[in-house]
């Protein structure tokens, strides 16, 4: 997570670790990793409805890792963006990765129902939608993450891995999500497996501009779930938009954290105008790369019209 740190541009100052904000996490479960120990509130299982804590896939383990692993087993090295915030895991994917449109509704009404009792602000969704051949439940699912948006949650979704195509985005990355695409600069140059090369990208000129922002994705080391069985090292790279996608929540609950009475729509902005231009297409890029120093400086000189900081 080093190179990730320089990537994102700052140095988050100590005292800054995502305490006090929770985020909900959709995906394949999480696996008992040390580095995970003590973060998760609330786990539900809409796949094998099991009651017990698990993945059998890895997925979402890696991603609440790179979110808030505490780095434990690296000696702080490997640490997630925001160590100090707590966890609610619905597991709507399989053991494959897969899952159906229902449990994900399933999941996001679960989700609503938990927001007061555990102060839910964000909601990190590491699962590219392609285009569902039932556009009504295309509709169900951006009709809930609406009504997610519009409680005063932060939803922030990976752009999907069916890029470069234009017009390849999520099909969950309407107006009211943060949609996170990859970029990885020249740590990844000549990489044939770049995350860069099959991200997501939105459609030119659209009203709705999209990615929102981008950050890196291609080889993210995060925690292992198979570790814990006695099958590999604490650590285990994976990459795609899914990887990109919880830095920036990470990065979202560190400016909750600091302005706790913000909005939703305000930390959008946040996000969006602190982000560094990197002089890409608008649907390759959106606003730039995820840049934490700027969003959690107010002497950058950063100015958001509905949030000045």
């Amino acid at each position: 997570m080093q190179r990730v740190r320089k990537m994102v541009a700052g140095e988050v100052p100590e005292r800054m670790d995502g305490g006090g904000v929770t985020v909900a996490v959709l995906d394949t479960g999480i696996g008992p990793h040390p580095d995970l120990q003590g973060r998760t509130a609330h786990f539900r299982d809409f796949v094998g409805h099991r009651k017990d804590r698990y993945d059998d896939s890895g997925h979402g383990t890696h991603v609440c890792g790179i979110l808030c692993g505490s780095g434990a087993l690296s000696g702080g090295r490997l640490r997630g963006i925001a160590p100090g915030v707590r966890l609610v895991v619905g597991k709507i994917l399989d053991e494959r990765g897969d899952g159906t449109t229902e449990a994900m509704l399933e999941g996001l009404d679960w989700v609503l129902g938990l927001r007061r009792e555990y102060d839910i602000r964000i909601v990190n969704i590491s699962v590219g939608i392609g285009s569902l051949r039932e556009w009504e439940k295309e509709w169900l699912l951006q009709k809930k993450i609406e009504e997610l948006w519009y409680r005063g949650i932060l939803v922030v979704c990976a752009a999907g891995n069916k890029g470069p195509k234009e017009g390849s985005i999520s099909a969950v990355g309407g107006k009211c999500v943060v949609t996170v695409g990859c970029y990885d600069g020249s740590f990844s140059m000549g990489n044939p497996r770049s995350c860069e090369r099959y991200s997501g990208r939105g459609i030119s000129g659209s009203p709705v501009r999209k990615p929102d922002l981008v950050a890196p994705g291609t080889d993210i080391y995060s925690c292992n779930l198979r570790f814990q069985r006695g099958l590999g090292r604490p650590y285990v790279a994976k990459s795609g938009t899914s990887m990109a996608t919880p830095m920036v929540s990470g990065a979202a609950a560190l400016a909750f954290q600091k302005y706790p009475g913000m909005t939703n729509e305000e930390c959008k902005q946040r996000l969006q105008f602190s982000a560094t231009d990197l002089g890409l297409a608008w649907n390759r890029q959106g606003w730039g790369l995820l840049n934490i120093g700027r969003l959690l400086d107010v002497r950058s000189g950063f100015k958001s019209p509905m949030y000045p900081g």
